[in-house]
């Protein structure tokens, strides 16, 4: 026994495990992720994956979207810098969620979460200047040349008419002496002219016969640009469609159209109005057969 130890110092000690315990609970919740949206997929790795479980190709999912296969393979690689803007981005996002089969309002906010908040619409020609072939052709002016016509009939009417008066005055002279006074007869009436028929109108071309597909266009909201074309190609309309403006197109069994920003859009199809859920902002690529309202 030695002097000025209690019996108590010769306990064993005990490790004092409070300072590792708050330490490890402290590490515990650092490591709680604060969002747990983070741990979502990449939108082009959601893609990709739902095309893949889809059993679908990039090539198949291209076809039935009309997005091109580069810019397919660009997104589910999470390159949006070849979609030409963060409005055609989220066009091109939402397209390719509804092939794939998901939910296109989900990824639409998660790229919009991640590139700063949903953009304002942009002009849509530069994005398709490769497509243009030409302008379109301009309409004739009926009006001048209604103008013209009445011009050019009220111009021979006068000259036959004093060239008749001085033929006349010319065969009286038949016998020396005077000759008989012209009796008055007034000013003779100009004849009626026929206007030309007026240029179809547009609500006319809508009620087109049932084997050609027609398609009518109204920029309601505002401006809007368009590409037309018939199904051999053939490029029917490349511009900038005005808010009031209208533009219908026909073709014998289909029509391809772009719309830059759909929202803005009022469709009629063979004469029926195509009900629509389009954004202003959103690019939609469409087909129309005979037989639709339905898309093609």
């Amino acid at each position: 026994m030695s002097i000025g130890k209690s019996p108590e110092d010769d306990r064993p000690s005990t490790p004092d495990t409070t300072d590792d315990t708050r330490t490890a609970g402290a590490e515990g919740v650092a490591d709680v992720p604060d969002n747990p949206e983070d741990d979502r997929p990449s939108i082009g790795r959601a893609l990709q994956q739902a095309r893949i479980d889809a059993g679908l190709t990039v090539e198949e999912v291209s076809t039935s979207t009309r997005v091109r296969i580069p810019i397919v393979h660009a997104i589910e690689e999470d390159d949006f810098s070849r979609c030409g803007g963060d409005v055609y981005a989220r066009g091109h996002v939402r397209t390719l969620a509804r092939a794939v089969g998901l939910d296109p309002a989900a990824l639409v906010e998660q790229y919009d979460a991640a590139h700063g908040g949903r953009p304002s619409p942009t002009p849509a020609a530069p994005l398709f200047e490769a497509e243009r072939i030409r302008p379109e052709r301009r309409r004739p002016n009926w009006t001048a040349a209604m103008v013209a016509a009445i011009v050019a009939v009220i111009g021979f009417v006068g000259f036959t008419l004093f060239n008749g008066d001085g033929g006349g005055s010319r065969s009286t002279h038949v016998a020396e002496g005077p000759a008989p006074a012209q009796k008055a007869t007034g000013k003779p009436k100009p004849p009626k002219v026929v206007a030309p028929p007026p240029a179809p109108s547009e609500s006319a071309i809508a009620a087109a016969p049932k084997d050609k597909v027609t398609v009518k266009l109204t920029a309601i909201d505002d401006k809007s640009w368009i590409s037309a074309k018939a199904r051999d190609g053939k490029l029917l309309f490349d511009g900038l469609l005005l808010k009031g403006d209208s533009k219908t197109f026909q073709d014998d069994e289909r029509l391809d159209l772009i719309l830059g920003n759909a929202g803005a859009i009022e469709i009629f199809v063979n004469g029926k109005k195509v009900a629509d859920e389009f954004e202003p902002g959103q690019v939609e690529r469409l087909t129309y057969t005979k037989g639709d309202p339905e898309v093609g």
